[in-house]
């Protein structure tokens, strides 16, 4: 893997059911690094931290070669890196293959995948589109949050070298189906409920899905 582009948001307010909020999904590339802190990407903008930064989702990966799909889909609006709100845009991301807890080394910086993507409404916004929430939750491959292990600067051309694989093999694509099936996979559920990479909230709500649990 290698970044194909670095992103930071500059804050915009939007128009959301007749209330006035700020968003930082509209990321574009910038030139040069950008350092990852502990909880969030240096000068990058997060207008609600109840959802967005923090220790487990300081940084967002996604991948280039899903664009193409969805420029198709929406061939009208204005392209550019970062239209998906990644910090990170990520040649050779792959959501079939990359595990919750693998670490890796990236520019100066050490990361753990955490947790998929979900998205929300300002992703619709951000679209023009409320529909998208329901494509990008079928397409499943939603790129991924990572925690920051080693604070580091990054750069577009820096490789991401795999450290150590997780021990759990519970894949970014395995996880986030899981997430939003009705029907939950025994096998997966008892994989992501055994995972410590993953935030334990999430495993806490997870859980109830467990029989006998």
């Amino acid at each position: 893997m290698r970044i194909t582009s670095t992103n930071l948001a500059f804050p915009r307010e939007i128009l959301w059911r007749g209330k006035k909020i700020m968003t930082g999904i509209y990321k574009k590339p910038v030139e040069g690094p950008v350092f990852l802190n502990r909880e969030s990407v240096d000068k990058d903008v997060i207008a609600d931290r109840k959802v967005h930064g923090g220790i487990h989702k300081a940084c967002y990966l996604f991948s280039a070669s899903e664009y193409p799909y969805w420029k198709s889909l929406y061939p009208h609006l204005e392209w550019n890196w970062g239209m998906f709100g990644e910090n990170l845009t990520v040649e050779g991301l792959d959501e079939d293959s990359v595990c919750i807890g693998d670490i890796y080394e990236i520019g100066s910086a050490q990361v753990e995948i955490s947790q998929p993507r979900e998205p929300c409404f300002k992703l619709g916004v951000r679209f023009k589109n409320q529909e998208i929430l329901a494509q990008f939750i079928a397409r499943s491959y939603p790129g991924a949050y990572v925690r920051v292990l080693k604070e580091g600067e990054v750069k577009p051309g820096d490789p991401i070298k795999l450290v150590s694989r997780s021990p759990i093999e519970l894949t970014i694509k395995d996880f986030f189906t899981l997430l939003f099936s009705e029907e939950k996979d025994p096998e997966v559920l008892a994989m992501a409920l055994a995972n410590e990479a993953l935030p334990e909230q999430k495993r806490l709500r997870l859980k109830r899905y467990k029989k006998g649990g």
